[in-house]
């Protein structure tokens, strides 16, 4: 990690901030449209309600003795956790931990008829389905005029702005609104991203949201190997439903059957996908620590070196932002390059802004913003920013 002096790691005990009202609004009503959204027989209603007011108002639980990952967990720090609020640990570690714990309330990972039925894929597929999409879709007939660096930073900003659709947002409100207008990126490094990618190595994008961001992300690895910019691309997803709306295995092919049952340029873009898994040129990995509470600082030896040996990695969305400079109370002037630092290879963030940490802004800018909207611009998602560092 950086030589610089590590802010305190941000937590969820603090009332009418951000990370409170994930814990304490945010995720009870994911259980209850969890609760609504499938048939659950009395059993799992009885444990999702248990669940909603242990999360509210009691302390974290350890994991099943029989649960297949709880070494994982232990080693994740869960034994540290055990008896402790929900609201006195790690927000990211919390967070993190809940949607252990929703999955194993609805027996995702059991034996029984709910195995692997992943509880958010109502809410993924009415995102996909959406008329949204089918007009983003259709946008991309014009784009394919134009010359190829357009098209490329066109879908870069599309991929960028995809994850305001971030279906955990929906979900934490009973009537549930469109987000505000992008109001522009806060800090933009896009172009030194490009010079990374030449046409040699291997782009690693690590993905954050199913659905319609997911379509932009797909559309972005499609362009960069239609055009040579990248040899190979390897497509980083969950291994698990997470977070509400984060990718995984399936909801990827979901993503290409919609693209591939489009007309005109969307169709050709999901056929080249299609051809590129079957022939090795786009790679899905789905590796346990995508779904760790812990920053990227703490990856294990092989995902170490398979970032080291990429041209790039684009690190998508903000879960994974929190992740790749921790997940801690930052002055905003932290410069990028120091708080991403450790990172074994080249690496982009592209994040639309939805919690509190964020690094690599001028002061000037900061200022700007908060005259602007106090706080507010740090948790709203009506700004971005494309950060390298190299």
């Amino acid at each position: 990690m950086p030589d610089i002096p590590f802010p305190p790691v941000i937590l969820g005990n603090e009332p009418g901030s951000f990370p409170h009202s994930v814990l304490a609004e945010r995720h009870p009503a994911i259980v209850r449209q969890v609760r609504e959204a499938f048939p659950y027989d009395p059993g799992r209603h009885r444990a999702l309600d248990a669940l909603l007011d242990n999360c509210i108002k009691g302390v974290i639980e350890p994991l099943p003795a029989d649960a297949h990952d709880l070494g994982r967990w232990e080693g994740w720090g869960m034994r540290e956790y055990t008896g402790s609020s929900w609201f006195d640990v790690p927000w990211l570690w919390s967070e993190s931990y809940f949607y252990r714990q929703l999955l194993e309330t609805v027996g995702y990972f059991g034996s029984g008829p709910w195995q692997g039925i992943d509880p958010f894929r109502p809410f993924k597929l009415a995102e996909l389905d959406a008329p949204e999409t089918d007009e983003e879709l259709t946008a991309l007939d014009t784009l394919a005029g134009r010359p190829a660096d357009e098209q490329a930073r066109a879908l870069l900003h599309g991929s960028l702005w995809g994850n305001r659709a971030d279906l955990g947002f929906r979900l934490s409100t009973e009537h549930p609104s469109s987000p505000a207008a992008a109001q522009g990126l806060v800090a933009d490094d896009s172009e030194d991203m490009w010079p990374l990618l030449s046409g040699a190595g291997t782009l690693c994008l690590i993905a954050d949201n199913a659905g319609r961001e997911l379509i932009p992300d797909l559309l972005l690895i499609a362009h960069l190997l239609e055009h040579g910019r990248v040899e190979r691309a390897v497509l980083h997803i969950k291994p698990y439903p997470y977070y509400v709306s984060d990718a995984t295995t399936a909801d990827v092919v979901d993503a290409l059957r919609r693209l591939a049952a489009a007309p005109g340029t969307a169709a050709a873009y999901g056929q080249l996908l299609w051809s590129a898994m079957a022939d090795g040129r786009l790679t899905v990995r789905a590796h346990p620590f995508s779904c760790a509470p812990l920053p990227y600082a703490r990856m294990p030896a092989d995902l170490r070196d398979e970032f080291a040996a990429a041209a790039l990695t684009v690190v998508k969305g903000d879960l994974n932002y929190r992740r790749l400079v921790g997940d801690r109370l930052w002055p905003p002037t932290t410069p990028f390059t120091e708080a991403a630092a450790y990172f074994p290879g080249p690496v982009a963030a592209l994040r639309t802004l939805k919690s509190d940490v964020v690094t690599g802004l001028d002061a000037g800018t900061e200022a700007a913003l908060v005259a602007a909207e106090d706080q507010r611009w740090r948790t709203g998602g009506t700004h971005a920013l494309i950060q390298v560092c190299a």
